[in-house]
């Protein structure tokens, strides 16, 4: 929703493009910070308990997004909003885990996905439609009413899940969990700046202490026991690749409608629909067929390599804009992307077993938010290395702007690629999903 309004936020605070990317890039880091953490306590308090909890944290950091004097403020809120939302995603994929049968698996987080791809659909749309009659603010507004919405249902719902009542939480490995989450995605995303390189070398270094705690702790905040799991060690790995290879897409897309394409917010964002619209209308499909087919590899295979597809075409982009192939490029990764989700998704859920589900969706989460961040880090780097920079983004600089988009899509090629050739990697015949 917020990227059809990162140029009037910009021109509203007097920053640049690039500074315009970190609105989203705070948001990711703050959800990818609070995953794990929230996963562990959700399986410990109630599932429920902690969905409401990131409920009304939105609904704080929402308002306040409203009010924001500075643009540091903004970011701030802006991690806040997805520390919160963490909670949401970590627990609402695992209730539907421990509800359902792994036999209607495929089809419930189908449904699930679809609506996540469906407010993925609408969301450009109305996030330009508001920023233009509006102002960008209002959004913040809309997001305080849905999350208000929201929570007024969740408490009506009776029951709760606890997979692990009376288990110690491992505060320990949180702080130290989200210390490396910072440090490591901050010097991807500042990769080009003389100290980011550092950065990423430090985290390198977070991250093997963060390995090294888990393997010792008597209660960790991730079960690296999971990770024995062929299945859901190599599934987890092909949806980094693919969130990594294509989230940057909306956020190409939409500063090359307004600028090249000569749009409004408005119209860009309604071509943005095409993408998330085949994935709203063939989701729910796709999961539906993977639970009755007996290798329920053979569709996120053919769904990166769709995705591929996409990938390759979307090299071919020009400054001479063509509206109709653009159409046709977004539909050819919105195939692909719906083949590759929900049944990927099942696999993931269905290869742990019931006691580690709720950690399992946090990984889930995990992976795909920081696919996310490193989609985003690839975007900025690509932007910094070809333009130096996006705050002169005019007329005689949209060639150096396809460029960087060449530049970054060519990368997502190859992360399909990988992910093409990990998903056709054969599982064992005898592997049991629960």
């Amino acid at each position: 929703m917020m990227n059809l309004s990162l140029i009037s936020i910009g021109e509203d605070f007097g920053v640049g493009s690039h500074a315009q990317a970190y609105v989203n890039t705070v948001f990711l880091l703050g959800s990818v910070v609070s995953m794990v953490p929230a996963a562990k306590f959700a399986s410990i308090r109630g599932m429920k308990k902690v969905f409401l909890l990131g409920l009304c944290i939105c609904m704080g950091a929402s308002i306040l997004s409203i009010l924001s004097p500075e643009f540091w403020f903004l970011l701030l809120m802006r991690f806040t909003i997805g520390f919160g939302s963490a909670m949401l995603a970590v627990t609402s994929v695992a209730m539907l885990t421990y509800v359902f049968p792994v036999t209607h698996r495929g089809k419930v987080l189908g449904i699930n996905t679809t609506f996540v791809y469906l407010a993925l659909s609408v969301g450009p749309t109305i996030g330009g439609v508001i920023t233009d009659t509006l102002g960008w603010r209002a959004i913040f507004g809309l997001i305080f009413i849905l999350s208000l919405g929201a929570a007024a249902y969740m408490v009506r719902l009776e029951g709760e899940i606890i997979p692990m009542p009376g288990e110690g939480m491992d505060w320990s490995g949180s702080v130290l969990w989200g210390t490396m989450i910072v440090v490591l995605m901050m010097g991807f995303v500042n990769i080009t700046q003389p100290w980011g390189p550092y950065l990423v070398i430090a985290g390198t270094l977070l991250l093997i202490a963060v390995w090294w705690h888990l393997r010792h702790s008597d209660k960790p905040v991730l079960s690296v026991g999971m990770f024995h799991h062929r299945l859901f060690t190599r599934s987890c790995v092909a949806a980094f690749l693919n969130y990594g290879s294509s989230y940057c897409i909306a956020f190409f897309l939409s500063l090359y409608l307004q600028s090249v394409g000569k749009m409004t917010a408005t119209e860009a964002g309604i071509v943005m629909l095409v993408q998330p619209l085949f994935q709203v209308l063939l989701t729910m499909k796709m999961g539906e067929l993977s639970d009755r087919m007996n290798n329920k590899i053979i569709l996120p295979m053919l769904g990166s390599l769709v995705t591929g597809l996409g990938m390759a075409l979307f090299i071919l982009l020009r400054v001479d804009f063509d509206l109709y192939y653009t159409i046709a490029v977004m539909a050819t990764c919105g195939i692909g992307l719906a083949m590759f989700s929900a049944p990927n998704n099942s696999l993931i859920m269905s290869s742990v077993p019931g006691p580690l589900k709720g950690e399992a969706s946090g990984m889930l989460a995990v992976v795909r938010q920081s696919g996310m961040m490193i989609s985003m880090s690839m975007a900025m780097a690509s932007i910094a290395i070809v333009m130096g920079s996006m705050d002169n983004l005019g007329p005689d600089t949209l060639g150096s702007f396809v460029a960087a988009m060449h530049m970054t899509f060519t990368v997502c090629l190859l992360m399909n690629i990988l992910c093409f050739i990990l998903c056709a990697i054969k599982i064992s015949p005898d592997t049991e999903l629960s």
